[in-house]
Order: structure tokens, then C-alpha cells, then sequence
């Protein structure tokens, strides 16, 4: 047998609260007021007294009395045929008046049954209907799904509080199961990037020393060879310092990091002479406390990649300013700006769209920067070049960096 739903239990607990006392106490007066109506009319008493009495006064009648007495005799038949004809009349409205009471008590309970009905349905309505809600949210959110974020608000208010806890639980939820399924993949990749790294360095170092070997005694019609091999064996061993990069997690001692001397450093070493260069840094630029290589490499390849945008000729402009807790460092570049079907793209590993590329500039960057609790994102317009922004948690114990020209 089928089990009651939660709304047709809640109903019947609902009626049978209200019912099952009505009936009690209905039934019980109706029983009262049964046995207790004869006691009220006594009629067949007033007649056993009045048979008693009209034979005591037919006794009388015939003896000799005076005129006071006889009028006393008069006065006693007549009040006590009354007190027969009310008593009478009593006994009439009483042996009537019970199947009235009994219908008014049935009518009354009926009554009574109709309210309690409808006021159990709709209190039955009123929790049934949203705790049923609810309970399909509980089911699209173990699916992985997001429930309604508008909708008819049913129920008390409080049932609408916990719709609203539950919207912001199922976006934490979805939020973690994201962030869980990122780092199982960075996971994966970092352990790719190790063996890509390891494989490429084992055979790098003996080619170098062979190709050093070859140039010395190499002819000159062998030299431009020699030279492509010396390129492509560089780039190959940049490729597996990107993967170790990558391959590891910031480690080595946090230290207090001066972001001001960080960032001329690596403007001076990374932008060329032919590109121009603003660098424009707030005077109380505090100290970060991480890992100085970790950041500078990250800091290094997002202005290796401007100064790729821009080609032969254009502006890097990287600035840093204090923001409350918060420390924000921009780069930006005037070169010809990501394309936006690919800016979903550009912090993905092994994801590139230049010659040449491996794809981890951006993915190297990403990771040193969430490492230290901060976050990245970049901004950009075709044609008009883009700008990568950085911001890192400002410690506020730290004392500033000390302010100087470039």
C-alpha cells in the first residue's frame, strides 16, 4: 500500500486535532444534557401529587368547615392544578427539546469539521508546498545543478530564508566542486610539465656539448647548420626551464618582498630599448610576504608577453598601486590586443596562439599569483592592446617599500 504524502498526513494530523476534541465534548454535553432533562421536568411526580392531592381534598370537602377554610382548600386545588399544568408543559418542551440539542450538537460538529477542514488545508498548503520545493533543490543540487534564483514565495518567511541560504550553499557548493576539479587538472599538468621537463633535460645537456664540438671543427659551409641547431637547442631548453617552471609550486623560504625594486628590475631586464616604457609605482608600495622568485617569474612573463604584442614598436606601461589591503600591479601593452574568442583561453596550460609558444607564460603567472591568495584576470580590446591585472593581499605589518625614481 502506497504511503500518504507529506501534505495528506499533515491534513489529516491537522483535522483530527480539531475534530476528535469537538466530538469528545459534543458528545458528552449532548449525554448530560440527555439525562439530566427528566430530573428538570419531573412531570410524572407533579401528576402522582396531584392524584394524591385531589383525593385528600374530596376527603375534606364533605367534613364540616369554616369559610376560611374551605377558601384555603379552593386556594390549594387551584395552585397545585397550576403547578400540574406547568409541570406539563415543562415535560412537553423537555421530551422535544432533546433531539433538538442533539441535531444543534451534530450541526455544531458538522460545522466545526468544515472550518477545521479548510484550516487544515491551507496550513497543509502552506508548509507542504514549500518544504516539497525544497526538497527538489536538495535533489538539483546533489545532480550538481542550481536551483531557481526567482520565483513565487510560498510559505512564511522563513521559508523563504532558507530558500536564500540554500541558493547561496548550492553556489558555494558549485564554487568548490570548480575549484576541486581545477586543481585535480593543474594537478595533472604540473606532473606532465615535470616529465616533459625531465625528458627534455636528459638529452639537452650532451647535444649542447656535441654542437659546441661541431662548431669548432665545423667548415664555414656548415656554419649556418650549426647556427639552427644552436637556436633550436636553446629554445628547446627554455621550453623544459617553462615546464619545471611550471612543474612546481612556489617553495623556498617567504621572505618580505619589495614590489617597487621587483618591478624596475624586471622592466629594466625584460622591456627593450626600442619600446617605450612608463613605470609608475605609488610611494607607499608595501611589502608582500612570498616568494620573490615565484613572483618575479610571474611578473616577467606577463611582460615578456606585452613586449611580444607590441612588436617593433609601442608603449609598456606597468604600474602598482596600494589599494586598502589589497596590492594591484598592471601591465599593459599597445599592441594589437587578444582576440575575444580567446580570452577564455589564455591562463589555460599548453594553450598558446603565437609561433613558437608553449603556452605557460600565463598558466606560470596564474599559478605564483593564486599561490600568494591573490587574483589575475586581463582586459582587452581588439586593436588597442590588453592589460593583465594582479592584485596580491597586502600585508599591513609589513613596513612600505622605500620610494624610488627609475
Amino acid at each position: 500500500m502506497k504511503p500518504l504524502d507529506f501534505r495528506k498526513r499533515l491534513f489529516l494530523v491537522l483535522s483530527m486535532f480539531a475534530l476528535l476534541p469537538a466530538a469528545v465534548l459534543t458528545g458528552a454535553w449532548t449525554v448530560a444534557v440527555w439525562r439530566a432533562l427528566p430530573f428538570a421536568a419531573a412531570g410524572a411526580a407533579w401528576e402522582r401529587v396531584a392524584a394524591s392531592g385531589e383525593r385528600a381534598s374530596e376527603a375534606v370537602r364533605d367534613a364540616p368547615l369554616s369559610d376560611a377554610q374551605r377558601q384555603a382548600l379552593a386556594t390549594h386545588e387551584r395552585e397545585l392544578h397550576a403547578s400540574v399544568v406547568q409541570a406539563r408543559r415543562l415535560d412537553f418542551v423537555a421530551r422535544r427539546f432533546a433531539p433538538v440539542v442533539i441535531a444543534v450538537a451534530i450541526a455544531a460538529l458538522v460545522l466545526l469539521w468544515i472550518v477545521a477542514s479548510r484550516v487544515a488545508g491551507h496550513l497543509s498548503r502552506q508548509l507542504s508546498r514549500p518544504i516539497h520545493e525544497l526538497v527538489g533543490w536538495t535533489e538539483m543540487i546533489e545532480q550538481g545543478m542550481q536551483p531557481p534564483t526567482a520565483g513565487t514565495a510560498r510559505g512564511a518567511p522563513e521559508f523563504e530564508t532558507l530558500r536564500q541560504r540554500m541558493r547561496a550553499m548550492s553556489t558555494e557548493l558549485a564554487a568548490g566542486r570548480e575549484r576541486a576539479v581545477e586543481a585535480e587538472r593543474l594537478v595533472a599538468f604540473r606532473e606532465t610539465a615535470r616529465r616533459v621537463a625531465h625528458e627534455l633535460k636528459n638529452p639537452l645537456t650532451p647535444m649542447q656539448l656535441a654542437i659546441a664540438t661541431v662548431k669548432r671543427a665545423a667548415p664555414d659551409s656548415l656554419h649556418e647548420s650549426v647556427r639552427v641547431l644552436e637556436e633550436e637547442t636553446a629554445r628547446l631548453a627554455r621550453m623544459a626551464r617553462s615546464f619545471a617552471q611550471f612543474g612546481r609550486l612556489p617553495d623556498g623560504q617567504r621572505s618580505d618582498v619589495d614590489v617597487a625594486e621587483l618591478l624596475r628590475a624586471t622592466a629594466s631586464a625584460c622591456v627593450p630599448s626600442h619600446l617605450a616604457l612608463r613605470l609608475e609605482l605609488d610611494d607607499d608600495l608595501p611589502r608582500i610576504r612570498g616568494y620573490h622568485d615565484a613572483l618575479q617569474r610571474a611578473v616577467m612573463n606577463v611582460v615578456l608577453n606585452a613586449v611580444d604584442a607590441c612588436g617593433n614598436a609601442g608603449t609598456i606601461a606597468i604600474s602598482a598601486t596600494h589599494q586598502g589591503t589589497r596590492l594591484r600591479i598592471e601591465v599593459a601593452d599597445t599592441g594589437a590586443g587578444i582576440a575575444p574568442e580567446h580570452m577564455a583561453t589564455i591562463w589555460e596550460p599548453y594553450v598558446t596562439h603565437k609561433a613558437g609558444g608553449t603556452g605557460l607564460g600565463l598558466a606560470i603567472a596564474e599559478q605564483a599569483v593564486r599561490a600568494h591568495g591573490g587574483s589575475v584576470r586581463a582586459e582587452s580590446r581588439p586593436g588597442e592592446g590588453a592589460r593583465i591585472i594582479m592584485e596580491l593581499p597586502a600585508d599591513a605589518d609589513t613596513e612600505p617599500s622605500s620610494p624610488r625614481m627609475r
